[in-house]
């Protein structure tokens, strides 16, 4: 007989854990929640204090008979599921459903999944905590109210399958906004002015110009800048004062849940939903040689950054012998918005000492690459910082002001080890400038006057629009990626080019929502809900006040919206393309992959076929048109449109250009904080060269005077 039974959440788990812990325990799955509202009712009585009807989960039944069964020949039950809010959950449901009373000391949770950290957990079981149970039972009873209220209603009105909810409609109405704002955007020219100088050294260096006097310049058109040009070339430029000082830039803190999504999305290409995916298989564990199955990173759902006391002396042993003792920082934490659930710590490795080369045999690439960006997070968050010494020298020339900037890393500190996506300014990139004094005279080479054009703002990628929801007070970071995901399943939204744009759809469901249910789509409506919450979790608010605060007002709109509200048509747009089984023009529709081609006659022909958008570039194997082609996954990608008969597709941009060397395809390369390049598609030719519109720029002769239209 087992003297005590160990439940977890998922048979990865359980089978990492049932190594650490002796014969006297066994360990089992429940498979995630064995208990939940119906699907096919609201299974709440709003008449009852919003009373919850729980049901067993449909295809649960048998692993809950086998959970009794177990739990009857033990001696003692310990209930292990993940230590947040769905996980305590989850611990009550199995705690009701095998007759155990919430009350017993019968909850452990572990931050990892450690022979340590399992073996101490195990030793310190509590109760069931039952505020945070009521804060998640609250959000499963809002979040059921609001969609099966308004999801029959947009069935009824727009089309069926629809469905809304608190934080997605917030999340697709934040989509439709930022694309209205691109949309609508005029762009408005503005010219820079640049001046490229000789020290007394003959050092060259770049000046900005910034004002003429005390007055700001602001360059409207050519004309403008050019007449900056002309007075600029019959000045003498001189330095008039260079400053220096010492900065230091800190290391970031550990990844929160939110902040592992946004870095994995901008350095590694991952959506949210792989992130977490992946993150879920490290912490759960893997086999790693002769440790045997360990969990390699602690839980990853956390809003936290702090780390314990073990985790900092761990970092500072392995950075003192890697590096040496002037390499150790204080360590890096953040302050955070609003209310930090700080239950767990911040995401890092379960060992500082595991280095991604001594597990890399053992994980997919993907695993190891997102193990990588974990490790080296969190020990550059215990590393000191970065420290420059900084020049900014005050150039005159005339009535001219230019300032010139450069710096010069005095220690490398935590840089030696992590650099944060896209954080970097030019000054921090090392750029330096020759030995400057006050009173020096310059000579002038050239001036640079530059053509720009303001930008409107980016579409969100997964990446950007986690951060703003989080900087919102959105959601949760545990609930960014079922949220993404339903958006792009309902049609709301599609990727494109790794961009969130919104659908037809998108944007009639999203007005309806506003005009009808305007609190629905409020950011700071959904922001002060969540803070609701976590007042409920605290103990400082009732979770049925909450909800029903909420649901009054909202039944009321509820019912306004069925006696106002007319059924809404959607546009559809018709190609010219034909229907070869029926013969009429096929409309245009977008479903969870883009665009794409369909019959009117739906569902009498039920043909449909992909819409070729086509390059204007020839096919070099066959001479056929190279069109844009999306993979399952969503990503653009360009082939032949012979294909199958011809099978040449390439992911980058083709141009119409061949390659001089080998006489290849040329495509367009677009990386990160490079200019775009053209490179031949031929893998085992290296020939590139600048885009057109760069060519030239350093090929202007001394003393010219050159526009750059950009």
């Amino acid at each position: 007989m087992s003297k005590c039974l160990l439940i977890v959440e998922s048979p990865a788990k359980a089978k990492t854990i049932e190594k650490f812990l002796g014969k006297n325990y066994a360990v089992a799955a429940s498979m995630g929640h064995v208990r939940d509202l119906p699907r096919s009712q609201l299974g709440v009585d709003v008449n009852n204090n919003f009373a919850p009807k729980y049901i067993t989960i449909r295809g649960k039944g048998k692993i809950l008979k086998k959970l009794r069964e177990a739990a009857k020949k033990a001696d003692k039950v310990l209930l292990a599921s993940d230590p947040d809010r769905e996980g305590e959950a989850i611990a009550w449901h199995l705690a009701h459903s095998l007759g155990i009373k919430p009350t017993d000391k019968c909850r452990v949770e572990f931050n990892e999944i450690t022979k340590e950290a399992v073996k101490e957990s195990v030793k310190n079981p509590r109760p069931i905590d039952e505020k945070r149970v009521d804060a998640q039972q609250a959000r499963r009873i809002l979040d059921r109210l609001v969609g099966y209220n308004l999801s029959p209603l947009l069935w009824e009105k727009v089309r069926g399958g629809l469905s809304a909810g608190r934080v997605q409609s917030v999340a697709v109405k934040l989509i439709c906004d930022r694309q209205r704002e691109i949309d609508c955007f005029i762009p408005e020219e503005y010219w820079t002015v640049k001046a490229e100088l000789l020290a007394p050294s003959e050092e060259k260096f770049t000046a900005q110009l910034l004002s003429r006097g005390k007055e700001k310049l602001e360059l409207k058109s050519e004309a403008e800048a050019q007449a900056v040009v002309e007075a600029l070339k019959k000045e003498v430029p001189q330095v008039a004062d260079v400053t220096l000082k010492e900065r230091r830039r800190l290391p970031r803190p550990p990844f929160t849940t939110s902040t592992l999504q946004q870095e994995a999305g901008r350095k590694l290409g991952f959506t949210v939903k792989k992130t977490m995916a992946i993150a879920q298989v490290l912490y759960e564990g893997l086999e790693v040689g002769q440790e045997g199955r360990v969990g390699l990173i602690t839980y990853m759902r956390t809003d936290s950054t702090r780390i314990s006391p073990q985790a900092r002396e761990e970092a500072v042993q392995y950075i003192t012998d890697v590096y040496g003792q002037e390499f150790v920082g204080p360590g890096t934490m953040s302050k955070g918005r609003g209310r930090i659930q700080d239950a767990h710590e911040g995401i890092r490795p379960t060992r500082a000492s595991r280095r991604p080369e001594d597990v890399a045999k053992y994980l997919t690439r993907d695993q190891l690459r997102l193990y990588t960006l974990i490790w080296e997070r969190f020990l550059a968050s215990q590393m000191a910082p970065v420290v420059y010494d900084s020049v900014t020298a005050k150039i005159t020339a005339g009535e001219f002001v230019l300032r010139a900037s450069g710096s010069k890393v005095k220690f490398p500190g935590y840089s030696v080890l992590y650099e944060e996506a896209a954080e970097d300014s030019e000054e921090e990139k090392g750029t330096e400038l020759p030995p400057l004094a006050a009173g020096d005279q310059l000579k002038l080479k050239r001036i640079l006057p530059e053509q720009h054009f303001t930008q409107p703002p980016a579409a969100y990628t997964e990446a950007s629009l986690v951060k703003t929801l989080e900087e919102q007070g959105i959601g949760r970071p545990s609930t960014y990626a079922p949220t993404i995901e339903t958006i792009i399943k309902r049609g709301y939204v599609v990727r494109e080019q790794k961009r969130l744009k919104p659908t037809e759809l998108g944007f009639v469901v999203t007005d309806l929502l506003a005009e009808y249910f305007p609190e629905i789509v409020d950011p700071k409506f959904t922001a002060a809900m969540e803070n609701q919450l976590d007042l409920v979790e605290e103990g400082e608010a009732v979770w049925t006040e909450v909800v029903g605060d909420f649901f009054g007002p909202f039944s009321e709109r509820v019912q306004q919206a069925k006696d106002k509200m007319g059924p809404v048509q959607l546009a559809e747009e018709e190609s010219d393309e034909v229907c070869e089984k029926c013969g009429r023009n096929m409309i245009i529709k977008t479903g969870r992959f883009g665009k794409f081609l369909a019959c009117p006659g739906f569902p009498e022909c039920k043909n449909t076929k992909p819409i070729r958008e086509g390059t204007g570039v020839s096919c070099p194997l066959c001479g056929g048109e190279m069109v844009v082609r999306t993979s399952r996954r969503g990503r653009r990608f360009y082939g032949c449109d012979n294909y199958p008969e011809c099978t040449f597709v390439t992911w980058d941009p083709p141009t119409s250009k061949r390659c001089p060397e080998c006489g290849s395809l040329m495509v367009r390369k677009e990386p990160k904080r490079q200019p775009p390049y053209l490179a031949c598609s031929n893998k085992e030719c290296k020939y590139k060269e600048a885009m057109p519109s760069e060519v030239g720029k350093d090929e202007a002769k001394a003393g010219d005077v050159q526009g750059v239209k950009s």
